[in-house]
């Protein structure tokens, strides 16, 4: 339902009585009446409404007809179909209200939208309630905040400011991604921010994604903001004569992209105008693709594992607006057809959502609440090394024949800043210790023992964890209390015994008071299994 600004704010504190209307309708039993009628007759009958005129305009062609419905007073455009009638609702609650401008387009007038939910039962009503809580207390941007993880600011609308504790796990997911680079052959590049528009004609962007970008003048010519960075990929393979010995060439990019998202679309680091893939472009030949997308498919399930995601795949093909030709676009398929099956996991087909230049494969991952998000992609591209004459010298070094690659673009985790959002809620904030922005927290027993607790964070900092010490004038159990409100995955507390033994008293945020506490442990042997633990990438943060 959306109503216009001008004539009624909408709060919280009307949710109630819209409730209130909704329940008569209920207990009324209020049927659902089907009418056809002519554009000239809804033209009439909603002469009130500026909103449905438009829609009744642009979408009921002349000399035809359209359904709307009946329901008890109310009479609207709607195609159905319907319940019966009304008393077959047994569950409804106003969840929400938003506000949307008209078709989407910020040159129109601003509406509002208010959400409700309805169920047959009040126990499904009950569970989907508490569903919602849940969700809401995983929220990234309220754990953001708790955490001082990361802000917004309108003086940059849709891109995100990374405190220090936010930029920890930024690094550790990207450090996670070198990591796997290295025991993969991938080769780390790095390629500009802006490029002149002639690139990206030559690329097909500029038609079919020109819109989307941040476009600016330079001299007297036209410049864009890159959205992606396969065209710089192209230009680097592109510098030089290659020769087939050298593909496959995986080249990873983790530069900063920049899309034009309306800012009614932005939502937390879940939709963002600035942010970084960790991308990777995969350029070989045909006899490669599918040696190439079976590791793919590896390195998809490695990194889903360490988060504990469940994933399922999905096989986009062409869509309407699509450029290359129909054959060029079959074998492409197929190849990754192929490849699906030769997985052997479970999969399906997504009709027309490929990219315009070449089909792809999209991963679902489900999360701690099992709500899919799409993150992963895998896209096979005939075209873009057509439009940028790739090529590369073939094994008959004396012949004068050069070949012409094929392109994989490929992401595992998408961009950087929707994982954090997805784990950020995933984990509910008690992130695991390879990945947490706040390793230890020191708290010493007394003003005695301040030298000692500032002398282990100074260790731990030396070996690399992040550790903080409590010098307030709190209580003792008030300061463990703080360490585990702020998420530290330990609190290392320490008096007379500690220090006589260069030792520390370990506790566990995460679990039970009685299961966190231990028994005292040396410093040097606590370390060592800080280290370990970090290195496994375990979830549990028992050490």
């Amino acid at each position: 339902m959306a109503i216009d600004n001008g004539e009624t704010v909408v709060s919280q504190a009307d949710f109630k009585n819209i409730e209130t209307v909704c329940t008569k309708a209920i207990k009324e039993k209020q049927r659902f009446e089907r009418l056809v009628m002519t554009k000239e007759e809804l033209l009439e009958m909603f002469n009130y409404n500026k909103y449905k005129q438009r829609l009744i305009q642009d979408k009921v062609p002349d000399g035809t007809s359209t359904t709307v419905y009946r329901c008890g007073p109310l009479i609207d455009l709607c195609r159905g179909p319907h319940i019966p009638h009304t008393g077959r609702i047994k569950a409804f609650k106003v969840i929400k209200n938003s506000s949307s401008y008209f078709l989407a387009n910020k040159e129109n007038d601003s509406l509002q939208r208010i959400y409700g939910v309805s169920f047959p039962d009040k126990a499904a009503m009950k569970a989907h309630l508490k569903y919602l809580e849940e969700a809401a207390a995983r929220d990234h941007r309220k754990i953001g905040r708790e955490q001082d993880l990361f802000f917004f600011h309108e003086m940059s609308p849709g891109s995100c400011f990374w405190l220090p504790h936010g930029t920890r796990i930024y690094n550790a997911l990207v450090d996670l991604l070198r990591g796997e680079y290295r025991k993969r052959g991938y080769e780390e590049v790095i390629t500009p921010n802006m490029y002149n528009a002639k690139l990206w004609e030559t690329s097909g962007h500029w038609a079919n994604y020109k819109d989307n970008m941040f476009t600016f003048n330079v001299e007297k010519e036209q410049f864009g903001l890159k959205p992606m960075n396969c065209p710089g990929h192209c230009l680097m393979f592109k510098s030089r004569e290659r020769s087939y010995r050298e593909l496959p060439w995986r080249c990873a990019d983790f530069g900063v992209i920049h899309r034009n998202e309306f800012s009614g679309a932005l939502t937390g680091l879940t939709r963002v105008r600035r942010f970084q893939q960790d991308d990777a472009h995969i350029f070989c030949t045909e006899d490669q693709i599918e040696d190439e997308i079976s590791g793919l498919f590896d390195f998809l399930k490695n990194i889903y594992g360490i988060f504990g995601f469940d994933f399922k795949m999905e096989l986009s093909t062409r869509p309407d607006k699509y450029v290359g030709e129909i054959e060029t676009w079959n074998n492409a398929e197929a190849k990754l057809e192929k490849a699906l099956n030769a997985w052997g996991g479970d999969w399906e087909v997504n009709p027309g959502d490929g990219a315009f230049y070449g089909p792809k494969i999209d991963i679902m991952i489900s999360d701690a609440l099992r709500r899919w998000h799409q993150c992963a992609t895998i896209q096979l591209d005939f075209q873009l090394p057509q439009r940028f004459e790739l090529e590369f010298r073939g094994k008959d070094e004396k012949s004068a024949e050069v070949l012409r690659p094929v392109m994989i673009h490929r992401a595992i985790l998408g961009s950087v800043e929707r994982m954090t959002a997805i784990l950020t809620e995933h984990y509910a904030g008690k992130w695991p210790f390879w990945l947490s922005p706040r390793h230890v927290l020191v708290v010493p027993v007394g003003v005695k023992y301040f030298e000692y607790a500032e002398k282990v964070q100074r260790k731990l900092i030396l070996e690399g964890f992040y550790a903080d010490v409590d010098l307030s004038g709190n209580t003792l159990q008030k300061k463990v209390r703080n360490g585990q409100v702020q998420r530290y995955n330990f609190v290392f507390v320490v008096g007379e015994q500690e220090q006589t033994d260069n030792s520390v008293n370990v506790r566990n945020t995460y679990i039970q008071e009685a299961q966190g506490r231990s028994s005292d442990i040396k410093l040097d042997e606590v370390i060592v299994k800080l280290h370990a633990l970090k290195d496994s990438k375990r979830v549990d943060n028992v050490l």
